[in-house]
């Protein structure tokens, strides 16, 4: 665009409110907004939708048969000051994402500059190999079976022959294994979708960078990591943050599988299970939607904070 043309789109923009002008620009460009529109439309019906009826909804006592009656902040009161079991399940969740969110980022991203350093072929099947927990809906059924409560479970049968134990232990039944092995699953099924977009990062890094930064003094890995591949990779990584903390946060179906709904003494009781409780069971979709809203503005905490500490890298 020539400096005489963008002048007379300034000035002709000075004519117009900001509504007119925008509307105009859409008329003009309505190809690209036509092509765009679907995804808009199942974005707002499906995300944009739920979230605001979810917030509406969360100053109600809806119960799915009767009309909603506002009850403004009576659902946040009782969920902070009269509900024990939401806190335990609070508590629970931060430890949970705490422990689950970084060590699963970062073991993808290691797991992912590991593999990127092997030969095509080999890359691809070590790729399956770490992959193949994640896209596997059962894959928990592995560690069901390896801390079963009887005497065929793998863990109490070595225990029980190198005389560690005098009987079974009835792992998922008990409150003081419950938490650390639902931890230790929810990090072993975490190579996931981080994971390929960290090793397809690593693979758009241009060689020359290496180059030149060897020219400007990088010594070692640590350093090329840090100052060159990082910082070409912000997006994968700021995308890997996301699903991580999105993970995290939202870890439950597998631990209902391992521990049954509740788990023993609340000992692995979230926030999704307490969202479940109350609106899939009880359908007191007001108070779910309350406790839907906690949890969305946790999320959204989370992924502003991680953004602040990514925009740092290679700084």
């Amino acid at each position: 665009m020539s400096e005489k043309t963008a002048a007379k789109k300034a000035v002709a923009r000075k004519d117009m409110t900001k509504m007119q002008w925008t509307w105009k620009e859409m008329k003009r460009n309505w190809a690209g907004y036509a092509m765009v529109a679907p995804f808009m439309i199942l974005f707002t019906i499906f995300t944009v939708v739920p979230v605001v009826l979810s917030v509406f909804f969360s100053f109600t006592d809806f119960n799915m048969l009767q009309m909603p009656n506002i009850v403004w902040f009576d659902n946040y009161v009782r969920l902070f000051l009269d509900d024990d079991v939401f806190l335990i399940a609070v508590k629970n969740t931060f430890i949970f994402a705490a422990i689950v969110g970084p060590c699963s980022y970062l073991m993808s991203l290691m797991v992912a500059w590991f593999i990127n350093e092997l030969s095509p072929k080999i890359r691809a099947i070590v790729t399956l190999i770490f992959y193949a927990p994640s896209i596997s809906g059962e894959a928990y059924l592995v560690w069901k079976t390896l801390f079963s409560g009887d005497s065929y479970g793998w863990a109490n049968a070595w225990l029980l022959e190198l005389g560690l134990i005098s009987s079974e232990v009835n792992w998922f039944e008990n409150a003081s294994y419950v938490m650390p092995l639902c931890i230790i699953v929810a990090i072993w099924c975490s190579l996931g979708t981080s994971f390929l977009s960290f090793i397809a990062g690593l693979q758009g890094v241009d060689r020359a960078q290496y180059e030149a930064g060897a020219v400007d003094g990088i010594r070692n890995r640590w350093q090329e990591l840090w100052y060159v591949t990082l910082p070409n990779m912000k997006p994968q990584l700021m995308f890997g943050a996301i699903m991580s903390i999105t993970n995290s946060f939202g870890f439950g179906a597998v631990v209902t599988a391992l521990c049954g709904f509740p788990s023993v003494d609340y000992a692995a009781h979230t926030i999704m299970h307490h969202l479940d409780d109350y609106g899939g069971q009880r359908f007191e979709i007001g108070y779910s939607s309350a406790i839907a809203v906690v949890l969305f503005a946790v999320m959204v905490g989370s992924n502003l904070l991680v953004k602040k500490v990514i925009s740092k890298v290679g700084n």
